[in-house]
C-alpha cells in the first residue's frame, strides 16, 4: 500500500512501502519491436521490481507527475516517477526540485554563473534561480513507468 506524504498542484509523492512491489514472471526471450523473429524456446524467472528499480529504499519515492515540461525527456503527464534522494545528481539528471515550496521536475544547469532549471519542452523557458529563491534538489528521477492502454 502507498502511503501519500506530500502533496501540491504539481507533484504528489508516495513513500514506498514494504507491499507496494512484488516478484512477478519475467519472459526471458527477447521480445521483437520490429520484424517477428522465429519461435524461441523460452523460460521464465521471478523478477522483482523493488530489486531493480530501487537502490536505497528507505531514501526512494513514488511521485506522480502533472504538466508536460518535460517531455522530451519522456516524462509524461499522469506518469508514475521513481525518486531516490541518496543519489547525486549526475550531469543532464531529471531532478526533483523544490522552488519556493513547490514541487517541480526539471534539470539544473549552470550558464554562464548563474544556476537554472531547464525544462524538457521548448514551450516553457528556462527559470533562473536566485539567491532570492528558497530551492533544493530533493531527489534524482531513476525510473518513469506510463500505462500504455
Amino acid at each position: 500500500m502507498k502511503t501519500k506524504i506530500i502533496k501540491n498542484n504539481q507533484i504528489k509523492v508516495f513513500k514506498i512501502a514494504e507491499s507496494v512491489l512484488c516478484e512477478i514472471p519475467l519472459l526471458l526471450t527477447k521480445i521483437q519491436a520490429g520484424f517477428p523473429s522465429p519461435a524461441e524456446d523460452y523460460m521464465e524467472e521471478r523478477l522483482s521490481l523493488d530489486k531493480k528499480l530501487i537502490k536505497n529504499r528507505s531514501a526512494t519515492f513514488f511521485a506522480r507527475v502533472t504538466g508536460d515540461s518535460m517531455i522530451n525527456s519522456g516524462i509524461y503527464n499522469g506518469d508514475l516517477i521513481i525518486v531516490d534522494k541518496a543519489l547525486n545528481p549526475k550531469p543532464d539528471s531529471v531532478l526533483l526540485c523544490v522552488l519556493d515550496g513547490e514541487f517541480t521536475l526539471k534539470k539544473v544547469r549552470k550558464i554562464k554563473n548563474k544556476m537554472y532549471m531547464i525544462p524538457e519542452n521548448p514551450d516553457y523557458p528556462p527559470i533562473k534561480i536566485s539567491e532570492y529563491n528558497d530551492f533544493r534538489i530533493w531527489g534524482v528521477v531513476t525510473y518513469s513507468i506510463r500505462t500504455h492502454y
